[in-house]
C-alpha cells in the first residue's frame, strides 16, 4: 500500500524524458485551474516523475507531478488538449484529479516537532478528506478518483495482520466509503478482514475519527494532528514514546489483510485474485532480461526423465490388495463358481461355492508434492549457479510428468522467480550471482504465496541451497519455524566451502548459520546438492 506521505513532498528535479511529454504537461497545466480553482499551479508529466509515487503534489513548488508510465507507453496515445482524452487514459487523469484534490484542499502541514507517526497518520486521514472535498466541489470527479484508488494501494502495505496495518488499510480504503468515493459493497471483504484484526469496537472508534477529519477545515492542522493522536491511542500506541511509524515484522507471513486487499484490487481490475497475484509477481520478480538462455542437453533430458520415474514410482507404489472369495456381491463374478452354486441349490444342497471375488480396498491416493527450491545468488555461491540453473529445468520437467508442482526462486539483491509453478520452459535460464542475500525472507514468502506451503493437504517441502551467509537471520528463522509447525519440511543444503579469503564480514550476518526446525545437509559440490533434493522429495513422497 503506497504511503500517503509520498503525495506531499518538497521539491525534486525534473526527471529524464520530460521533453517527450511536454504537450501533456502544457495541456494539463492549462487544465488544472478548472480542477483546483487555482491559477498558480503547474503540472509535470514524465516517466519517473512524482518521486517514486504515481502522483505527487509539491506545495512549495506549487507543482503536481504525474508519472507518465501510469498514463500510457508513449505520449501519442491521444491529444491531451481535447476533452475526450480523459476517457482513453482514466487512470492517468484520475491521478491528476487526485493531485488537484491535494492542491485545492490540503492547505495545512504538520507543525514543527510533530512526531513522525502523528504526521503519517494525519496524512493517511488527509487522503479521504481531500478526495471527499474534491467530490463535494466537483461531483463528476468521483468517476476519475475511483479509477485511481487501486493505483494508490499496494498489498505490501498490509504485509502483516497487526493493529497498525489494519488501521492503515481502514484509513486508506474504508474511509473513502464515507467520503463517497467507493461504495460499501466494493470494500466488503476488506472491511471483514479489518474487523477480524481490530474488532468491531476499535473499528467503530477509528471510523468516528476519520468522519470527524472529513469535517475539518482545509487549513486546520491542529485538529488533524489531534485526531492522529486519538487514532494512535485507539490502536494502543503512545506517540510520545514511539515516534516512528511501525514497520511490518519481516518474520511474519502475509495474512487476511493482504488477501482481502488483493481480492479488492483484482475485482477492480476485472480479473481473478489468482490472475492479479500472478501479474504482480511477474512485474516484481521476473528474471533480468540480460540473463542468457540455452538449450537443454541430452544429459538434462535424461535426468528429468529419471527423476520423474522415481517420483511416479514413489507416488503409485501400493501393497498389492488382497483377494477373497464371497458368497454375496459386490465383487467380480466367477462364472464357474456361480454355476456350481446354482447346481448345489438345484440338488437341494447347502451351497458352498463362492461365486464372487472381492478385493481389499486400495489405500488412499498419495498427496500431490509441492516443492519450492530457493537458491542463494550471492557472490559466494557463484560456482553453484551453473549446476542449479540446470537443476531448475530438471525439476520443472520432472514435476510435469510426475503430477507434482515445483517452483524455483533465487534470492540475493532481489527476489527472482526463476520458474513459476506449472511452467515448463523450453530452454535453461542461466542465473547470475550478485552481491548480497538481503531478500531471503521475501523469497520464502513468495514461495509460500506460489505453493501455499502453510496450508492444504499437499505434501509440502522447501529446499534451500545456501551457505547461510544471510542478512536477516532472525526473520529467516521465524519463517522457517512457521513452515515447520505448519507441516512443511525444510531442507537446507549447505556448501562445505569456507568463507572467501579477505571477504568483509558484517556483525549482523552469520557465516554458516544453521537454522533450527530445518534438516541441514553439508554438500561438497553442486551435483550432490541436486541429488540430495531429489532424494528427499522421493523419500518424502514414498513415506507419505
Amino acid at each position: 500500500m503506497s504511503h500517503p506521505h509520498t503525495h506531499l513532498q518538497q521539491g525534486a528535479p525534473p526527471p529524464a524524458g520530460a521533453s517527450d511529454w511536454h504537450a501533456w504537461s502544457a495541456a494539463w497545466t492549462q487544465h488544472i485551474p478548472l480542477l483546483t480553482g487555482r491559477t498558480d499551479l503547474t503540472v509535470l508529466v514524465a516517466p519517473g516523475a512524482a518521486g517514486g509515487a504515481p502522483e505527487c503534489f509539491y506545495p512549495d513548488l506549487r507543482r503536481i507531478e504525474v508519472d507518465a508510465t501510469y498514463i500510457a507507453d508513449n505520449p501519442d496515445i491521444t491529444d491531451p488538449a481535447k476533452a475526450r482524452h480523459k476517457r482513453l487514459v482514466p487512470t492517468g487523469y484520475g491521478l491528476l484529479v487526485h493531485g488537484a484534490a491535494h492542491a485545492a484542499h490540503s492547505r495545512w502541514s504538520a507543525p514543527p516537532g510533530t512526531p513522525p507517526i502523528l504526521a503519517d497518520v494525519a496524512d493517511m486521514l488527509e487522503e479521504s478528506r481531500a478526495e471527499g472535498r474534491q467530490r463535494d466541489r466537483r461531483r463528476g470527479d468521483r468517476r476519475w478518483l475511483r479509477h485511481v484508488v487501486t493505483t494508490l494501494l499496494d498489498p505490501d502495505g498490509s504485509a502483516v495482520d497487526d493493529a497498525w496495518h489494519a488501521g492503515q488499510l481502514a484509513a486508506l480504503l474504508l474511509a473513502r466509503v464515507d467520503a463517497r468515493i467507493v461504495t460499501s459493497k466494493d470494500v466488503r471483504p476488506v472491511r471483514a478482514a479489518v474487523t477480524g484484526v481490530l474488532g468491531r469496537a476499535r473499528l467503530r472508534k477509528l471510523r468516528d475519527i476519520w468522519r470527524e477529519a472529513h469535517t475539518c477545515d482545509d487549513t486546520d492542522a491542529d485538529t488533524m494532528i489531534a485526531l492522529a493522536r486519538r487514532w494512535c491511542q485507539v490502536l494502543g500506541i503512545d506517540p510520545d514514546q514511539q515516534h516512528d511509524t511501525p514497520v511490518p515484522d519481516a518474520g511474519q507471513f502475509a495474512g487476511r489483510l493482504a488477501a482481502a486487499l488483493v481480492d479488492y484490487l483484482a475485482v477492480a481490475a476485472g480479473v481473478t485474485p489468482a490472475q492479479y497475484a500472478a501479474s504482480m509477481l511477474a512485474r516484481r520478480h521476473s528474471p533480468p532480461s540480460q540473463w542468457d538462455r540455452r538449450d537443454p542437453t541430452e544429459q538434462e533430458h535424461r535426468a528429468a526423465r529419471d527423476l520423474s520415474n522415481r517420483l511416479r514410482q514413489a507416488r503409485t507404489r501400493h501393497p498389492e490388495p488382497g483377494r477373497r472369495p464371497s458368497t454375496i456381491p459386490p465383487g467380480r463374478l466367477r462364472t464357474r463358481h456361480a454355476i456350481t452354486a446354482d447346481a448345489q441349490i438345484a440338488a437341494g444342497q447347502l451351497p458352498t461355492a463362492t461365486p464372487w471375488q472381492q478385493r481389499a480396498q486400495l489405500p488412499p491416493e498419495k498427496p500431490r508434492l509441492h516443492l519450492a527450491v530457493l537458491i542463494d545468488l550471492s557472490g559466494s555461491m557463484d560456482r553453484y549457479t551453473e549446476a542449479m540453473s540446470s537443476a531448475e529445468w530438471i525439476f520443472a520437467h520432472a514435476a510435469r510428468r510426475a503430477d507434482a508442482t515445483t517452483t524455483t526462486i533465487g534470492f540475493g539483491d532481489r527476489t527472482t522467480v526463476l520458474i513459476p509453478p506449472r511452467t515448463y520452459p523450453k530452454q535453461v535460464l542461466r542465473m547470475r550471482t550478485d552481491f548480497a542475500t538481503a531478500t531471503f525472507p521475501e523469497a520464502v514468502k513468495v514461495a509460500d504465496q506460489l505453493l501455499d506451503l502453510r496450508h492444504g493437504r499437499t505434501l509440502r517441502m522447501l529446499a534451500v541451497v545456501s551457505d547461510g551467509y544471510l542478512d536477516d537471520i532472525t526473520a529467516g528463522q521465524q519463517l522457517v519455524t512457521t513452515l515447520h509447525r505448519a507441516g512443511c519440511a525444510v531442507l537446507w543444503l549447505h556448501p562445505a566451502d569456507p568463507p572467501i579469503p579477505g571477504e568483509p564480514t558484517d556483525p549482523d550476518q552469520v557465516w554458516g548459520n544453521t537454522f533450527t526446525h530445518a534438516t541441514t545437509l553439508t554438500v561438497t559440490d553442486p551435483v550432490e546438492a541436486i541429488a540430495a533434493i531429489a532424494d528427499a522429495a522421493v523419500t518424502a513422497l514414498a513415506q507419505a
